[in-house]
């Protein structure tokens, strides 16, 4: 019986070194790899550990940051048809109008940038007005503000609220009242 027992264990040891052997060979080629000259093995996940900027004692785990590293390289090709996909492109509009005072283009919805400036100064001009007739911001009533352009009478709505009359033709592209 204990020439059995010995002849089983020098078959453990026979494997045994086996294995050991094949795990220092494999170690030594991977240390060769990463020599300058030799090809580098193929990357998996990388453990970034942050390092505390003072000396706290932190545990590890708040300290561990896992990072994704591709396998692979993508090729050009794939790389320049996942950049130039078509959901990603520049979509070609549909709701362009032409401006009708100016023939600017413009999206049919929005005022076009001249008849916006336009607007604009209207409106300036009208608070302008307005200001001179209240004397001051901190005077301002409590009323709605009507205003009339020469030609237009008061309507059933302006009945109760201030008025303004101004000395000019109403623009087409300001609405009436």
């Amino acid at each position: 019986m204990t020439t059995a027992g010995l002849v089983l264990n020098g078959r453990r040891k026979e494997v045994f070194s086996g294995l050991l052997q094949n795990s220092w060979e494999q170690l030594r080629r991977k240390l060769q790899w990463s020599w300058p000259g030799f090809p580098s093995p193929p990357r998996g996940p990388v453990l970034v550990v942050q390092g505390p900027g003072s000396k706290e004692i932190s545990s590890l785990l708040d300290s561990i940051f896992w990072m994704a590293a591709p396998r692979n390289r993508l090729s050009i090709e794939v790389n320049q048809c996942r950049r130039r996909n078509p959901h990603k492109l520049i979509k070609v509009k549909t709701n362009i109008d032409v401006c009708p005072e100016r023939g600017h283009l413009k999206p049919k919805h929005v005022l076009c940038g001249c008849c916006y400036e336009k607007v604009c100064k209207e409106t300036a001009e009208i608070g302008t007005q307005i200001g001179k007739l209240e004397g001051g911001p901190v005077k301002a009533p409590n009323v709605e503000t009507v205003v009339l352009h020469t030609g237009e009478a008061a309507s059933e709505r302006a009945q109760g609220k201030r008025t303004l009359e101004r000395d000019r033709k109403r623009p087409s592209w300001f609405t009436q009242n």
